[in-house]
């Protein structure tokens, strides 16, 4: 079994890939070659770690919010009367690409929840299967051209946001917020949408960034939403060129204090091997320099699927 998936991993490494990946990514720096060696063959033999925990119920009161971080850029967020589950993603694979790291949730123990948000429709964001097995009805909110992608995904209604658009219900409030990043989930459809949210409820106000690389929207956020919980994508921007569409840790804590927020809670690394860097890497460089820059204490790296009240 192993040697006929070895053999076909690298029978798929001799594919020309070059034009469809590169045509991918508006950053052009792709090496299909090494590409497939770092992000697919070397973590192919990796043991997956983690485990799934059991969702501890929280009793929450009003103005309190607890986070969950899932695992990459998954999260679960609760109030005491409304739950937003954000880019789910319980993938072991991603075509390809093995999940170096569990999911903190197990599916089957996410509950009830009221909307789930989509920040673009990337794979390891959109991830169709996840959405499906989600109990029905669900109610979605997404950037603009997707909702042809929801079909058959068990969605009672789909809303689609254009940057700075918000939709308003039962006292919450959500707002769609630009991003550098791209949308296309395959080579041509580059008309799909792509961005950040901002949740606002109870007097609180959480940003979830999405993918995006590092630009000086963020100040335009701040000015507009002034979040106090930033959730930032932090991993798989090296080599440099990868920054065209993520973030350094560097490029993170930057944006984190053109938002001024309050809180800074790191994402989107440790699970897939989306870049040439190391899984750890991206938390250790951004603790050293954010203890540099005195604000350690800011920085809230989550345990998985440990909910964390706020």
């Amino acid at each position: 079994m192993v040697k006929k998936a070895v053999s076909k991993l690298i029978e798929l490494g001799k594919m020309d890939l070059s034009h469809p990946l590169r045509s991918l990514t508006p950053s052009n720096h792709f090496r299909p070659t090494l590409f497939f060696y770092e992000l697919v063959f070397k973590p192919f033999f990796n043991q997956r770690i983690g485990e799934h925990k059991k969702l501890r119920f929280q009793r929450l009161k009003t103005g309190e919010v607890a986070i969950t971080w899932i695992g990459h850029a998954s999260f679960l967020v609760q109030f005491n009367d409304l739950s937003i589950l954000i880019d789910p993603n319980f993938a072991n694979w991603l075509f390809l690409l093995k999940r170096q790291k569990k999911a903190g949730l197990d599916i089957e123990d996410i509950p009830p929840v009221d909307v789930i948000l989509i920040t673009h429709c990337h794979y390891d964001h959109f991830h169709k299967q996840t959405l499906r097995r989600l109990p029905s009805p669900k109610f979605g909110i997404m950037p603009w051209g997707t909702i042809r992608l929801t079909d058959g995904l068990g969605f009672k209604r789909v809303v689609e946001l254009e940057w700075w658009e918000s939709l308003q219900h039962n006292g919450w409030r959500v707002s769609l917020t630009p991003a550098k990043h791209w949308g296309a989930r395959y080579i041509n459809d580059i008309h799909r949408g792509y961005g950040g949210f901002i949740i606002e409820h109870q007097g609180r106000t959480i940003y979830h960034a999405g993918d995006t690389a590092y630009f000086e929207g963020f100040s335009e956020i701040h000015k507009r939403f002034k979040p106090e919980i930033a959730l930032l994508p932090i991993g798989a921007s090296h080599p440099d060129s990868f920054r065209h569409v993520h973030m350094s840790p560097s490029d993170s804590l930057k944006a984190f204090i053109d938002l001024k927020a309050k809180t800074f809670i790191p994402m989107h690394y440790g699970h897939f091997k989306l870049a040439f860097e190391e899984l750890d890497a991206p938390s250790r460089i951004l603790k050293d320099l954010a203890q540099k820059q005195g604000i350690l204490k800011q920085i809230h790296f989550l345990e998985e699927g440990v909910p964390f009240i706020f």
